[in-house]
Order: C-alpha cells, then sequence, then structure tokens
C-alpha cells in the first residue's frame, strides 16, 4: 500500500491509500451528458455543428464574432445578450426529410441544435451590437467604450 493517499474520488472503492488510485486519470468529461452515447441528447453524427466553432477578434474600436454557418436563413439564428455582459449565439438546423423512396448512400451534414456563449468585457457597449449574415457567414459586432485618458495637467513649479 502507498504511503500517499489519493483525493482522486476513491473510485476503486478501496482504501484512500490504495496504491493504483492515484495513477487514476481524471476525465473532466466524464460526467458531461453529451459524451456517452446512452445518455447523450446529441448524436455523434451532430456534434459538427453542435461545435459550431466562432472567432472573437478585438480591433481597437469593437470585439467581432465570426461563425460558419452555412445553409442556416438568418431566421435560424438568434444572438441575445444577456444583462451580465453576456453573448449568446444560438440556432438550429433542421434534418432533411426523409422520402422512402430514396436511398441514403452518405450522410455527412451535420444537423441539430448549438449554443455558445461568451462573457464580454467591461468596455463593451451592450446598447449597440449589431449582427449580419451573408452567405452562411454571421458577424456580430460589439462596439467597445472608449478608455478615458486621465487628464494631466502640468503644475508650475514655484521657486
Amino acid at each position: 500500500m502507498a504511503m500517499i493517499p489519493s483525493f482522486f474520488n476513491n473510485r476503486r472503492g478501496g482504501s484512500i491509500f490504495d496504491s493504483f488510485s492515484a495513477f487514476d486519470i481524471w476525465d473532466p468529461l466524464k460526467e458531461f451528458p453529451f459524451t456517452s452515447a446512452s445518455n447523450s441528447l446529441i448524436s455523434r453524427e451532430n456534434s459538427a455543428f453542435v461545435n459550431t466553432r466562432i472567432d472573437w477578434k478585438e480591433t481597437p474600436e469593437a470585439h467581432v464574432f465570426k461563425a460558419d454557418l452555412p445553409g442556416l436563413k438568418k431566421e435560424e439564428v438568434k444572438v441575445e445578450i444577456e444583462d451580465d455582459r453576456v453573448l449568446q449565439i444560438s440556432g438550429e438546423r433542421n434534418v432533411e426529410k426523409e422520402d422512402k423512396n430514396d436511398t441514403w448512400h452518405r450522410v455527412e451534414r451535420s444537423s441539430g441544435k448549438f449554443l455558445r456563449r461568451f462573457r464580454l468585457p467591461e468596455n463593451a457597449k451592450m446598447d449597440q451590437v449589431k449582427a449580419s449574415m451573408e452567405n452562411g457567414l454571421l458577424t456580430v459586432t460589439v462596439p467597445k467604450e472608449e478608455i478615458k485618458k486621465p487628464d494631466v495637467k502640468a503644475i508650475e513649479i514655484s521657486g
């Protein structure tokens, strides 16, 4: 038995001094509801759409978010701002209706819902957010407040 206790949930059910329990690897996604097929809300076929990639860049004037959403119409996408400076981008691509006479050879396009949330910095102008969508590219622009430089006043030194 090892003399170093395991503080990693003691999954083997033995003593906290179990010599092998210290070598268990913690998997942060193990308990995540989307990872196992038995309790998954989203199938693996749809995982590409669920994990929608979004770029966030900061320019001197604004924070700019860009998301590739091919095949989606602007009516199928929602952009929301929450009170605590959270930008939420969500949407859904519906599964194409099957016709019993069709024979599918391959299904690679993903479908399903997606949801991404971003905490915006203090300098974000929450009331001036703009979003546009063109050719499957969603662009969300969040203007920034100007950082006021402190007024510096020179003081004449007498003497």
